[in-house]
């Protein structure tokens, strides 16, 4: 069997998991210890995000006419993916998290919902609260006045009431 036959099926594999992805963020992982990787990829699994260090030629061969070619620029030293298909922000979270520990792992860049961010784009990604988190507050928002004026009215009634 040739060379190139045994790569398709990774350079697929690829395709198919950015495919229809919400984020994707290449992740430079060196000097990281086993023990923070196995914490590291066992978070990722639980958040539904796809971790895996694949070779740069292959990332290459796979985001060539998509929407993250721009990333093959990066494809340089020991680097993985984390793809969300649901989550934009999550990947970057958790990466985020993990670089405060264990400095050598760093975001290098990321396309988000079809765009391209660099570095820098993708910290301030990690910034942006989960969409749950997003929602709470706006619920705890559009409740707020409602309950300010149930606890008015409750405070005229026990003022009448004496």
């Amino acid at each position: 069997m040739a060379k190139v036959e045994l790569k398709k099926p990774i350079v697929e594999e690829i395709a198919a998991n950015i495919d229809g992805a919400e984020s994707v963020i290449l992740v430079h992982y060196s000097g990281i210890t086993v023990e923070a990787d196995t914490k590291l990829r066992k978070e990722m699994r639980e958040a539904g995000i796809i971790y895996k260090v694949y070779k740069n030629t292959m990332m290459n061969f796979a985001f060539k006419g998509t929407s993250c070619e721009s990333l093959s620029q990066h494809l340089e030293g020991p680097n993985a993916l984390a793809i969300s298909k649901t989550d934009a922000t999550a990947p970057a979270r958790i990466i985020a998290g993990y670089a405060k520990t264990a400095p050598t792992v760093k975001m290098l860049a990321g396309v988000v919902e079809g765009n391209y961010y660099d570095e820098k784009g993708v910290a301030a990604l990690a910034t942006v609260p989960s969409r749950e988190e997003l929602l709470g507050k706006l619920l705890g928002s559009i409740q707020s006045p409602v309950s300010n004026l149930a606890r008015v009215l409750n405070q005229i009634a026990e003022a009448k009431a004496e």
